[in-house]
């Protein structure tokens, strides 16, 4: 039976938290797992058109695509068919914190010798499913927050609203028009801003926690999903105005 998705008021922490997340798995993977990138799939789009038509790349980017796109799919099905009662947003969340869980397991193996290990590939396709399980999250849970983990639309939207706000500033909106941008601009750096910054912080925190503590930093985002999922299993978040 297929249940009403309902989104889910967040806090600004929980967009911002959820960028950290995903920036400091991505840092972990480039780092631990042969420099690949595990929160987005560009790249991965890349290597498998190279790897199918002239054979150059690498097959382990080429299987982050199915992967990711599963993840998605796995996580739709738990929000709308699996998880009665009201709160489906438990479900996905315990997901991501059990691929977190196993990313974190596999990776205590590392170094790894060659990317093709067994083990350094499972790493790498947990991870890519704990962001493509969070990707889908933020989509069918949360509205009007942007992506926590694919930061280019984010930087462009950015862009364009930063300068917008800059422009407006000593000007007196010549008709409603315009001061409807002006309120759109500055709503949308409200909501862009604390998701990139959380990945920024998160990219920042583990390229110097890596290095020094090793594959145990990754028990880093796992914590902090952890720490999304108490919060949610005690009724903190609620169903948004329709």
């Amino acid at each position: 039976m297929i249940h009403a998705i309902r989104p889910i008021s967040v806090p600004t922490p929980v967009p911002m938290l959820l960028g950290f997340i995903a920036g400091f798995v991505d840092i972990c993977a480039f780092l631990g797992l042969f420099q690949i990138f595990v929160a987005q799939l560009t790249g991965s789009f890349v290597f498998a058109s190279t790897w199918l038509l002239i054979h150059h790349g690498d097959l382990l980017t080429m299987l982050a695509i199915p992967a990711f796109f599963l993840a998605g799919s796995v996580a739709t099905v738990l929000a709308a068919g699996l998880a009665t009662g009201g709160r489906p947003l438990i479900w996905v969340l315990g997901l991501e914190c059990v691929l977190l869980a196993a990313m974190f397991l596999l990776m205590l193996g590392a170094p790894f010798s060659n990317a093709h290990e067994p083990r350094a590939v499972a790493a790498a396709l947990a991870g890519v499913a704990a962001m493509g399980v969070q990707s889908a999250m933020v989509r069918l849970f949360m509205r009007d927050v942007p992506s926590t983990n694919v930061m280019t639309t984010n930087t462009t939207q950015l862009s364009v609203d930063v300068t917008l706000v800059l422009l407006s500033f000593g000007r007196v909106p010549a008709n409603e028009a315009d001061a409807r941008q002006d309120r759109a601009a500055r709503e949308r750096c409200r909501a862009y801003f604390p998701p990139m910054a959380g990945f920024v912080a998160g990219t920042a925190i583990a390229a110097v926690c890596y290095p020094l503590a090793g594959k145990v930093a990754v028990a880093v985002p796992l914590l902090c999903a952890c720490g999304l999922l108490v919060w949610c299993l005690r009724g903190t978040a609620k169903p948004a105005q329709a």
